[in-house]
């Protein structure tokens, strides 16, 4: 548990990309086995303990001190896991004992009775230091946030065994925790694993935005074109091994859309397809607050299932019976897809259609009307490409609708991770609107991103000058400063105190020229955009 601590509090403090990476590199070709294969799955959000929860450490720590004084700390710190790692007062000495192992820990909560939980886990806070509690606590609450993603410790993974990072994500969910198989193989001692029939992730291709790109140094003839559609990248997969739904970043969603999940079942088929998630009624498609209501829910209700019918935009197939189809131009593809689908017909799927075209112009004009018909944009793939995972710059682009922008006003700021912990960086807008004591601004969407270095410097400076409160990490500042803050679509919203919610707000510009009373106000907000 020391080595898998101090790993934890370095990642914490290292804002460098590289640097994160050759700390993990280290850690894994150090730390033994099975702990090692414990961190893998602890950073790649791989652990979950059914009877350990967040308010099981609440009450031990009240135990231990003042209600009152553990409620202000943690108001200010602002993390459960910190807050008791910082807090904590040890019962007893235990100068002779160590901290408890990683696979200790991990195994215990696995195992340990509910009702004798809390005894367990105050004893091992007993023999820790701080480092070390935080480390425990934070394997119990499941978020660790020190700025190492699962993306990034397969590439630390990678860079030790010379490999790139997809062929770690080829073969990570036929593994499971602690992973002996996947570092025996990339330490040379074991072949690569075989997945065999398991239903395993094939990282997504996906394009990058066409901005700053000169169309008239294309040629119309070698290029397809196809709508955006408004909902989230899945990939489907049936295999012997079973069924799978994964969003384009490897999350397992079957279980909150198990009408696909059984769809994919009956097809008999061993098939990868790549496609668009929607909710589809009559075969077209709904706003994408229909499906943001299925999104990130354990199981749908039987309400949701009835009303909120999922289906999915079918854009390319990947593999067909085991034969890997992703070498393949884009039209050999595309041929293949057509032909697996007018044999199978699978029901709640339909073909994304290719739009025809004579010239870049005339897709322009199509373009101009997608927010009219609730979609996303334009998507060009050139005809001869093969399917590569990543984001290769020159075969596929996004050519995206253009945004709305609305004048906001500054409210709330809190620091950001990695590169950006030193920053506050994540910053809450609001807009104007009659309340009873008089004009006040109501909050109406976060953004971290958008704005230049030079930017964030000068917002950074700002929010320190002119904090008015602070609530843990978040800093209150006072209405001064407007910011242009760009979004593809908005929504009725009955989780947020303003009504509305934005999708993709980000930064577009500092309005340091309008004064904050001038910002836009809410009931023109909606009129406009609603």
């Amino acid at each position: 548990m020391i080595a898998f601590a101090a790993l934890l509090e370095r990642l914490a403090f290292t804002p460098s990309r590289n640097a994160k990476i050759a700390l993990l590199k280290d850690y894994f070709t150090m730390a033994p086995d099975p702990d090692r294969g414990f961190a893998l799955a602890a950073m790649a959000g791989a652990l979950s303990f059914s009877a350990a929860k967040p308010a099981m450490l609440r009450a031990l720590a009240m135990e231990r001190t003042d209600p009152e004084l553990f409620a202000w700390s943690y108001d200010y710190v602002g993390d459960l896991a910190e807050t008791v790692a910082l807090i904590w007062r040890s019962e007893t000495s235990h100068p002779d004992r160590p901290p408890p192992a990683l696979a200790e820990v991990v195994t215990a909560l696995h195992t340990t009775p509910k009702a004798e939980l809390p005894e367990l886990v105050a004893g091992w806070l007993d023999v820790s230091d701080s480092s070390s509690r935080y480390a425990i606590l934070k394997l119990i609450t499941g978020s660790l946030r020190v700025g190492a993603s699962a993306r990034l410790a397969k590439t630390a993974l990678a860079e030790i065994a010379g490999l790139a990072p997809d062929e770690i994500e080829e073969v990570w969910h036929g593994l499971e925790a602690p992973y002996r198989p996947l570092f025996a193989w990339i330490e040379g001692h074991a072949p690569r694993p075989d997945p065999q029939d398991a239903p395993v992730f094939r990282p997504p291709m996906l394009a990058q935005p066409l901005d700053d790109v000169d169309l008239a140094t294309f040629d119309p003839h070698a290029w397809r074109a196809e709508w955006k559609w408004d909902g989230i990248r899945v990939q489907l997969v049936s295999s012997p091994g079973g069924e799978r739904v994964y969003t384009r970043t490897a999350e397992d969603i079957g279980h909150a859309f198990p009408e696909l999940v059984a769809i994919m079942s009956d097809l008999g088929s061993h098939v990868v397809l790549d496609g668009e998630l929607l909710v589809m009624r009559d075969d077209e498609p709904a706003p994408f607050a229909d499906l943001q209501q299925r999104l990130n829910r354990k199981s749908p209700t039987a309400a949701m299932l009835r009303d909120l019918p999922a289906g999915v935009r079918l854009y390319d197939i990947l593999f067909e019976d085991s034969e890997d189809l992703r070498p393949l131009p884009f039209d050999a593809r595309r041929k293949r897809l057509e032909a697996w689908y007018a044999r199978l017909s699978p029901p709640r799927m339909t073909l994304s259609p290719l739009i025809p075209f004579e010239n870049f112009s005339e897709l322009a004009v199509l373009r101009s009307s997608a927010r009219e018909e609730g979609i996303e944009g334009l998507m060009l793939k050139q005809a001869d490409s093969p399917y590569v995972p990543g984001r290769p710059r020159g075969p596929w682009w996004k050519w995206k609708r253009e945004p709305l922008t609305v004048d906001a006003v500054l409210m709330y700021a809190q620091r950001g991770h990695g590169k950006r912990s030193g920053f506050y960086s994540d910053y809450t807008f609001g807009l104007w609107r009659d309340g009873e004591t008089g004009r006040e601004l109501v909050p109406i969407g976060k953004a971290y991103s958008g704005f230049t270095d030079e930017e964030l410097k000068f917002l950074d400076r700002w929010v320190r000058e002119h904090t008015t409160a602070r609530f843990g990490p978040v800093r209150e500042v006072e209405p001064g400063l407007v910011l242009e803050i760009a979004f593809d679509a908005a929504q009725n919203s009955k989780r947020h105190k303003s009504g509305v919610a934005l999708r993709f707000p980000r930064v577009s510009r500092l309005r340091t020229d309008k004064p904050a009373a001038e910002a836009d106000d809410l009931a023109t907000f909606i009129r406009a955009f609603l």
